[in-house]
This record gives C-alpha cells, structure tokens and sequence, in this order.
C-alpha cells in the first residue's frame, strides 16, 4: 500500500497548532521578510480516488504576524491587505494532481478582493498515528504570486535603485490534518 493510500476518504480535520500558513517576500532587494497568519481555518475532503479530493481554505487577514507590530500594522492597513474592507483571504481547490507523493493542487485564491487561479506545488509527508491514537496526514505546499495581480501596489523607491517590495510573494504551507472518525 502506497502512503496515499493512507488518505482515507472522508472529511479531515485541519489541526491549526501543527499547521503554518506563511509567506515570504524580497525586502529591498537585499533581504527577505517572512510571515505567518495566525488565524486559519480550512477542510479536506478525501476522495475515493486523491484526485477527486477537495480542499478549502480561510486566512484571516488581520492575524498577519512578521514579528514586527509597526510593519503588521502597515500590512493590515490600505496599502496592503486593507484589513477593514477584505478581512479573509480563501483558497479553493479545483484539482488535485498527486503521484508518488508530490504534485500540484490548483485552485482559486482571493485576496484583496481579486481572485486568480493559482498553483501549490504540493508534498504528501505521509500519514501516521500519533502517541494519542490519532491519525495524522502532513503535507507542504508553495505557490509564487504576484502582489500586483491582486491589486497590492503600494511601494516606495531606494536609493540604490529598485524598490522597497518585490512584486513576487511566495506563499508556503506546512499543514497537518486529522483523520474522519471511525
């Protein structure tokens, strides 16, 4: 039996505690700054077969944590994800292509207000029973946007040349989900 066929069909749970939504993006051009959102929600369903299997996914956008509070701020106001007016950023799949533990989930991502058909290159880590009975799945996956293509425009000059944020924002995933009930 292959691991993916460890994934048994039906509704996972998305286990928040040993799951990271992220991203990480050029600052300046010399450095990168990373982040996470604290606040995620999301839901697998496992198909008969993987590739009729679906998943969803909520960030709320104000949960955004870069581990400065002055650059949070910013980041929640206007000029970027505008917090006030789009408070969640979603995810969801509309195709899920996976062989021998990697490959791609596609599917709709709406942030700002836009929404753009976007692809995670995805990982399968496995499945295992945990110390506390529980069936665990883990799986990775990373996606580069383009902060442009989602109306996320503000950025300023530097002296060297260049500007103060890339254009590129790559977008990572370390996620875990529980397995349906017996």
């Amino acid at each position: 039996m292959s691991t993916l066929d460890r994934l048994v069909p039906g509704a996972w749970t998305f286990d928040p505690v040993h799951s990271e939504v992220g991203f990480t993006v050029r600052h300046a051009g010399i450095s990168k700054v990373h982040g996470t959102f604290r606040e995620v929600t999301a839901s697998l369903n496992v198909g008969e077969q993987v590739e009729d299997s679906t998943i969803e996914a909520t960030v709320q956008t104000a949960s955004v944590d870069t581990a400065n509070s002055d650059r949070d701020v910013h980041l929640r106001s206007e000029d970027f994800f505008n917090v006030e007016k789009f408070p969640t950023m979603t995810f969801t799949s509309s195709s899920v292509e996976l062989a021998g533990g990697e490959g791609t989930i596609t599917g709709e991502l709406t942030l700002n207000g836009v929404t753009k058909v976007v692809e995670l290159e995805t990982e399968f880590n496995g499945v295992v029973v945990d110390a506390f009975g529980a069936t665990r799945a883990g799986f990775e996956a990373k996606a580069t946007i383009s902060r442009k293509e989602f109306g996320l425009t503000w950025n300023a000059a530097i002296e060297a040349g260049g500007m103060l944020v890339s254009d590129k924002v790559v977008i990572n995933l370390d996620v875990a989900f529980t397995a349906p009930e017996a």
